[in-house]
């Protein structure tokens, strides 16, 4: 009995002894290194530009466009006639997204490195912005507070939220610092801090002006232009924010390999057709393609550009007729979107090079401090010449665009006549009316592409002349999207309190700044 006792002891004394030789070394073991829990802030910023650039040209392609009437749908028209239920984008990629742009700010924080986190915010202002023109209230504060426990956060007011995106971008600018520790990862401007820097502050300018029916930007946008030391601003085309895609990568670029089918669907609009032809706007050439039925090519006259109105009925979108005439409709007699847009699986000359995502452009900043010049927010500068920059700042790009695309000859038909810029629709001049109204028509006219920019500015501005189709479902053009269904089905207190304070989840409420 006793020789079996220590037997016993001596085989648990084993077992213990080799189960704590195991445990010694179990994280070690038992750690994945395929699944990291934490990665270096480099390796995060590709994923939250890329992701963030993409679903905004997503959007640009399948509704800016379309709502702003850049372009119209010739069948399963239902973006086009308003017909619009519950959207998941921008809200589940983009708050996605922010789980990587918190971690970088922890990350950045940690090491000392001022740029990642500078990066960090300006991207986080960039989407939040989208977002909330896009929906209105949102979680904001509680919105990375998952590992805190807060699962189902409090949507915070646009008000509130403008205000952190504001004091953002301003925190951003003061840690972007191009003397300071680089930064890797940087898909967007290579690692440029200044670039980074003017990104911010022409975003913040873009922001003031979009507030400015709520909140007089006045000292705002005035102590920015001042001082472009402290506060750098874009200074020409070379400092777009705009993702450049590359040659041998192709599927970088989210529409440049989209289906055949899907990407056709989408046509010049008539509205676009008649506003740039009644200016002899040569973008039309770098917009839209000559129709099939023309057979010009590349670059044909003015009215081998044809349109179609938005907003008609899927069978008589698929069958209009430009002329009238019945046997001289459907597809081949309506303009494709420009060559630079198009996708490879419609057109073999398409580029993966040719077109950018833009996030914001030197052209936009100048119609921005036109309109702020015109209305009294800012002293300095003049407000023609902002004005006159933004048109031929934009009519430059496309023809460098082009030209990288191999498009040559376009590119030459795009170069503006001097006569464009005397012409009475154009020229400086008249009332302070008519002079924002040209500058919100040049503005939308080079906005073409830009995400939901155009969308959002109009909504401020009412320029250009949006009229809804005959098929569409409501009388009035959209002026924010649904929450997506899961936010009402899992937060749905939260959801119920938003819509008591902000008003019904639907196309019509108007978000806190939009009160004209």
């Amino acid at each position: 009995m006793k020789i079996f006792n220590i037997k016993l002891i001596a085989w648990v004394l084993a077992v213990v002894l080799t189960v704590t030789s195991c445990d010694d070394d179990f994280e070690q073991v038992n750690t994945n290194p395929n699944s990291p829990e934490s990665v270096p802030a480099y390796l995060l910023l590709p994923t939250v530009i890329r992701s963030g650039v993409s679903q905004s040209a997503d959007l640009a392609w399948g509704y800016g466009n379309v709502v702003m009437q850049y372009s119209a749908k010739i069948q399963f028209t239902n973006e086009d006639r308003y017909n619009w239920g519950p959207e998941s984008d921008p809200y589940n990629p983009y708050f996605g997204a922010m789980r990587d742009v918190q971690n970088i700010i922890i990350i950045a924080e940690e090491s000392g490195n001022d740029n990642y986190k500078g990066v960090a915010l300006v991207m986080k202002s960039w989407m939040y912005s989208i977002m909330t023109d896009t929906y209105g209230d949102l979680p904001y504060s509680e919105a990375t507070s998952a590992k805190s426990g807060v699962n189902l956060p409090t949507f915070d007011t646009q008000e509130d939220i403008y205000k952190g995106i504001i004091a953002d971008l301003e925190t951003a600018n003061t840690l972007l610092d191009p003397s300071s520790a680089g930064i890797e990862g940087d898909i967007l401007f290579d690692g440029e801090i200044m670039m980074w820097k003017k990104f911010a502050n022409s975003l913040l300018l873009r922001i003031h002006m979009r507030l400015s029916d709520r909140v007089d930007p006045s000292t705002a946008m005035q102590t920015i232009i001042s001082d472009p030391t402290t506060y750098p601003i874009m200074t020409g085309n070379v400092d777009n924010a705009a993702l450049q895609y590359l040659q041998d990568n192709p599927n970088q670029q989210p529409l440049y390999t989209t289906r055949s089918g899907s990407y056709d669907e989408y046509r010049l609009s008539e509205n676009m057709e008649t506003i740039l032809k009644s200016l002899g706007d040569n973008r039309l050439y770098a917009y839209a393609q000559p129709t099939t039925n023309s057979g010009a090519g590349l670059v044909g006259t003015l009215d081998d550009y044809q349109g179609v109105p938005n907003g008609l009925a899927d069978e008589e979108a698929l069958a209009y007729s430009p002329t009238g005439e019945a046997d001289k409709g459907g597809s081949n007699y309506i303009s494709r979107v420009g060559l630079m847009f198009s996708c490879s699986a419609c057109d073999d000359l398409a580029s993966p090079i040719a077109r950018q995502s833009i996030l914001m452009s030197y052209s936009e900043l100048q119609f921005v401090l036109a309109e702020a010049r015109e209305r009294g927010f800012i002293s300095t500068g003049d407000a023609k010449t902002y004005y006159m920059n933004g048109i031929q700042s934009s009519f430059d790009y496309y023809i460098s665009r082009l030209d990288v695309g191999g498009y040559t000859e376009i590119s030459a038909a795009v170069e503006p006549d001097a006569t464009y810029f005397t012409q009475a629709d154009v020229a400086y001049t008249g009332t302070q009316e008519e002079l924002l109204e040209k500058i919100g028509t040049q503005k939308w006219i080079a906005l073409f592409f830009s995400g939901m920019e155009a969308w959002f500015d109009w909504r401020r501005t009412g320029y250009p002349t949006i009229t809804p189709g005959s098929g569409a479902v409501q009388p009035t053009v959209p002026v924010r999207f649904i929450y997506p269904t899961d936010v009402q089905a899992l937060n749905k207190d939260n959801y119920d309190a938003v819509i008591a304070r902000q008003g019904p989840d639907n196309l019509n409420t108007k978000v806190w700044w939009d009160v004209k």
